[in-house]
Parts: C-alpha cells; structure tokens; sequence
C-alpha cells in the first residue's frame, strides 16, 4: 500500500508541477489573457504550484515509512544522502526546495520587488528539468510507456512555450526605447 502512494503521489507532484510551468507559460505569454482576467490566472498557477508541494510532502512521507527502501529523514532532505540513486534522488529533493521558494515568492513579491521575483521566478526552468531526471531516473515507473508520454509530452510542451515566450515575451516585458528626439505636445503644435 504505502509503494503504490509513494509512486502514485510522485506522479501527481510531478502532474503538478507541470501544469503549473505550463499555466505560468501561457498567463505570462498572454495566450490566457484573451479569455480571462489576470488575477484569478495567476491563481490558478499558484494553487498548482501548492498542490504540487502538498503532493510532495504525501510522497516523502510516504517514503519515511516504506520498509523496502529504508529512507530515513538525511535521505529524504539531504541532497546525496540517499544511497539508492543519489544524484537522481538529490535532483528531486533539490527541485522540491526551489519549488517551496519559488511558491513562497508569491506571498512576498510586493515586499522583494518585481525584478527579484522574476529571477526566482526563472528558476523554474532548472527546477522543472530537475524534476523530470528524477522522475525518469529515480521513479520506479519510468518504463512505464505512459509515464515516459506524460514526461516527453509536458517538456514538449514547455519547451515551445518557453520558445514563443523568448521571442515575443521577452521584448513586450520590457518598455520600449524611442530613437530620436522626442517632442511635447507644444513642439508638435508649432511645426
């Protein structure tokens, strides 16, 4: 009972947390934005992202009682404590902290200011690839053919996402720059 819990809140974490990279993708491309007001977008990106962390910790818990692997609290929270697989268990356990700061930055992005934010916030990247190569290399359903579509699929998808948002995000974010003098209303009036 407790592997099918461990391997079964590993998936929904990773479920999750994929949702929620592809949600912030399309809020902050502003493919959503057409069909919905920001705020409760952003929502929705949070809760993924918290339910993704509640998931996680169903998923360590999980393990701490599992016979067969023997986790004790240093594997599960130290990166490369875990003598099964431990670079690939690290990766997880490293993944869920930046998914726990990056979450927490919601809740003080008005106090750290918007530029500090999205330089967390771009960590999501690393932790999303973290992610994925635990999954892969240390989850034990990785041979799973529907496990290794739902992998493939979702970094497909983030990947393009990511590509549309570096092409037409990245110039739309920033405040576009005027050649040449500028004139005020007045000038313009007098010409």
């Amino acid at each position: 009972m407790t592997w099918l819990i461990i391997r079964g809140s590993g998936l929904a974490a990773f479920g999750l947390l994929a949702a929620s990279t592809i949600w912030g993708l399309l809020v902050s491309s502003g493919f959503l934005g057409r069909f919905a007001k920001a705020k409760p977008l952003t929502y929705m990106h949070e809760s993924l992202a918290v339910g993704s962390i509640l998931a996680t910790i169903v998923h360590v818990g999980a393990l701490s009682f599992d016979q067969f692997i023997e986790f004790g609290w240093r594997e599960l929270f130290v990166p490369g404590a875990a003598s099964f697989r431990p670079l690939w268990v690290a990766f997880g356990i490293i993944a869920f902290y930046g998914t726990i700061i990056v979450s927490a930055s919601f809740y003080v992005r008005k106090h750290i200011g918007q530029k500090a934010w999205r330089y967390i916030h771009f960590s999501t990247f690393g932790i999303y690839l973290a992610t994925v190569l635990h999954g892969l290399m240390a989850g034990t359903d990785s041979s799973n053919h529907q496990v290794q579509a739902m992998y493939i699929a979702s970094t497909a998808i983030v990947m393009a996402l990511t590509a549309v948002r570096v092409a037409t995000g990245g110039a739309r974010s920033r405040p576009q720059r005027q050649v040449g003098p500028t004139r005020t209303p007045s000038e313009s009036k007098a010409t």
